[in-house]
């Protein structure tokens, strides 16, 4: 596992290496980890970008396909329901790399799903304290496992459940309140020291 971010170091990665890191995936997906708010689809979609691969959201496929809001999904079906219909979606999503998915936040609980990840991508955790992820999640109200009377008791409960499995993860990155440019040339620089890219990924 690799680990940054927790320095103010700034990594600086040229064209070369991004390159690197397409020719080293083959056909696998870089995949975007975290709970909800720690910006796994703003700064997946940069990641992306500077990739030059698709990106794709696992939320909005899965509403895409339901024709309904997960919020939606959540009120009327329940959770249980939502995420078997995640681990489907992702399953499928993950076989049409390379390119960068983010999946919510308890996407990665499920084994079948990271066992998917393990055999089909690489993963990354966008880990973030409890202030930047209430900080960032107050801004809406579309959270459903938020909507209670004390959605940070809820945060705090949710990262002792669900930090321990995303500890799994290829890759761990500091999420906090820098530029999104930062943290994406911390990302390339923690894949390329990872040792999970396939030759010629030389650098």
């Amino acid at each position: 596992m690799i680990r940054l971010g927790l320095g103010r170091r700034k990594h600086t990665i040229d064209p070369k290496r991004a390159e690197a890191i397409v020719a080293g995936l083959g056909s696998r997906t870089l995949v975007m980890i975290g709970l909800m708010g720690c910006g796994k689809s703003a700064i997946g979609r940069r990641l992306a970008n500077r990739l030059s691969l698709p990106f794709v959201d696992a939320d909005e496929e899965i509403e895409r396909v339901a024709g309904m809001s997960i919020s939606d999904i959540f009120a009327a079906y329940g959770e249980a329901h939502f995420r078997d219909r995640e681990t489907k979606v992702i399953g499928r999503l993950l076989t049409q790399g390379p390119q960068v998915l983010a999946t919510g936040g308890g996407a990665y609980m499920s084994a079948e799903t990271r066992a998917a990840v393990h055999e089909y991508g690489l993963s990354i955790w966008l880990r973030a304290d409890i202030n930047v992820l209430m900080r960032r999640v107050s801004k809406r109200n579309t959270r459903p496992l938020l909507k209670t009377a004390d959605p940070e008791a809820v945060m705090r409960r949710l990262m002792r459940e669900r930090y321990p499995v995303y500890a799994e993860a290829d890759v761990v990155i500091e999420s906090r309140d820098v530029a999104h440019d930062v943290i994406v040339d911390e990302i390339i620089a923690a894949l390329l020291a990872s040792g999970r890219l396939e030759p010629p990924a030389v650098v």
